[in-house]
């Protein structure tokens, strides 16, 4: 069975998750968004191993707390290799919102569109979905249908792309042929706000209805 505790963090209450594998007690911490010790104390709290550590994307404030999870738990972390430039800057980013964070670690592995990861006995697709950042990811859970969508689509709104590297279009590209093509009642935990569905969003998200069905 799959387990998920939701975790919001930081100066721009990101959410960060804590996906469990109940029968090997692994779990991945998706986007260790601030406070990393928090983060890893409600993981053993909980009774988890953490195995991997999965970003979407690197924006400063989904990785404020990757230095300390990856110190404490040394566990691999996951990221897109073109997400990869903008990790290293990403205390200059904060910097520029009045935050101070540390120079967060280099990736272990890269990931890639299509690739298959194992959480435990939890498989995990990923899903590349720019336009909000480059390299944005999504991680897809097709046993439970669960998406990790990152800052792509939100309840009722949509992913800014007015940062550095950001793309409208090619976020609503892959809104459309990404996120829309899962099954409606896929569920959807996005980087910030509340949890909500596919159909939800392809039927009250007014950046979403143009696509219809």
């Amino acid at each position: 069975m799959l387990q998920i505790r939701q975790l919001t963090l930081g100066p721009l209450q990101t959410n960060c998750y804590i996906l469990g594998c109940e029968e090997t007690l692994q779990c991945a911490i998706i986007d260790p968004a601030w406070n990393g010790r928090s983060i890893v104390e409600a993981a053993e709290t909980d009774g988890w191993m953490i195995s991997h550590i999965l970003l979407t994307h690197s924006h400063f404030d989904h990785v404020g707390g990757l230095e300390e999870v990856k110190e404490v738990s040394g566990a691999p972390i996951f990221l897109h290799p073109d997400a990869t430039e903008m990790l290293s800057g990403a205390p200059m980013s904060a910097a520029f919102f009045g935050v101070r964070m540390p120079s967060p670690p280099p990736p272990d592995d890269l990931l890639s569109e299509g690739q298959q990861l194992h959480v435990g006995k939890v498989d995990i697709k990923v899903i590349l979905a720019p336009g909000h950042a480059p390299g944005h990811v999504a991680f897809y859970v097709p046993d439970y249908q669960v998406l990790f969508g990152g800052d792509v689509l939100f309840q009722g709104g949509i992913g800014r792309t007015d940062l550095p590297g950001g793309d409208y279009e090619l976020l609503m590209q892959s809104i459309s042929q990404k996120f829309l093509t899962l099954p409606d009642d896929t569920k959807v935990f996005p980087g910030h706000g509340p949890a909500t569905s596919i159909e939800q969003e392809r039927l009250y998200n007014p950046f979403v209805k143009q696509f219809g069905r």
